[in-house]
């Protein structure tokens, strides 16, 4: 009998210990510190049990015992809690770390800077190329894409606001564009509300438009609510806006670098030389400074505007004093 005591001590002893040697393992980093060893990105697949997701982890590099990995899991009650996604396991992860990590669904993150002028086409070219992102609209035209995000609108351009936006890494390109689309219509609207009296819109897209011609006009945040004042006086008074940067849209891919004479009295939807008023779209990815300017313009009489060539402007408030500008500067 004391035999068999004797033998459950020691088997209670060395349970004892194997505990208390799991439990340091489960609260120790895995990586050795000073290491080279930085950080590793692993995913799980969607559907993976406790055990798959383990092998999953060991095979993306993260330095961990399967088996270990798997009786932590079990042993916490989480082994059928695991999240599907992309992780990052950093050097002072712990076994419970990352357990916790992947049961709260804590996924790794990537970021993507939009930029405020762009066009559509350009934003779209910057989803398209990064890595981390599922590109799930990819075989979708413009019309298409936006179609599926808000069939409100009929074409893409300007409809999403220029921002770094953070994605946890495999998300759908299609989750980033329907933020960028809520964000710009968020933005836009809190403009509207606050706009000024008496402007010639009719509507927050028209405003939208406006804002991505002042986008377009000038990167000095002090020149947009005059460069606003400008092109709204001139509709107001029945005149043609004729901005260059309407134009370069127009002219699409046969734009090379430079106007020319003929480019400016060839006809485009887009035109604003040859066709009255605010063209069909936007014509970039507007800004808050430029979406503000366009609603709350400066108070100014001025009519004309033209470059110092310093990056500043010079504004004249009729065709005189702008032809001067224009020979003083230009000539």
């Amino acid at each position: 009998m004391s035999s068999i005591k004797k033998i459950i001590s020691l088997l209670f002893i060395a349970l004892m210990i194997a505990a208390t040697a799991f439990a340091y393992w489960a609260y120790q980093p895995l990586a050795q510190t000073g290491s080279e060893f930085a950080s590793v990105d692993f995913s799980i697949k969607a559907g993976s049990g406790v055990r798959s997701a383990s092998r999953q982890m060991r095979d993306g590099g993260v330095p961990i015992e399967p088996f270990m990995f798997e009786v932590l899991a079990r042993v916490n009650g989480k082994a059928n809690k695991l999240k599907a996604g992309s992780f990052e396991f950093e050097i002072a992860d712990t076994p419970m770390i990352l357990l916790r990590k992947i049961v709260n669904g804590e996924f790794s993150h990537a970021s993507l800077a939009i930029i405020e002028g762009w066009s559509f086409q350009q934003m779209r070219s910057a989803i398209d190329a990064h890595p981390e992102i599922k590109h799930d609209t990819a075989s979708l035209s413009g019309k298409e894409l936006i179609k599926k995000i808000n069939p409100d609108f009929q074409l893409p351009e300007g409809l999403f606001f220029p921002d770094t936006y953070l994605f946890a890494k495999g998300s759908s390109d299609l989750l980033i564009y329907q933020q960028a689309h809520q964000s710009m219509l968020k933005h836009l609207d809190d403009a509207w509300q606050a706009k000024a009296a008496n402007l010639p819109y009719k509507t927050a897209y028209e405003a939208l438009i406006m804002a991505s011609i002042i986008e377009k006009e000038t990167g000095r945040s002090s020149e947009r609510s005059l460069i606003a004042a400008v092109f709204i006086n001139r509709l107001k008074a029945g005149m043609l806006l004729q901005t260059d940067p309407t134009v370069i849209y127009g002219m699409g891919d046969s734009y090379k670098g430079k106007i020319r004479k003929v480019d400016l009295i060839t006809d485009t939807p887009f035109n604003t030389y040859t066709r009255a008023g605010l063209p069909p779209t936007p014509i970039a990815l507007p800004g808050i400074a430029s979406l503000s300017a366009a609603l709350n313009p400066e108070k100014s009489v001025a009519l004309y505007f033209v470059s110092r060539g310093d990056g500043t402007s010079q504004f004249s408030d009729n065709l005189t004093e702008h032809n001067r500008a224009v020979n003083k500067y230009q000539r």
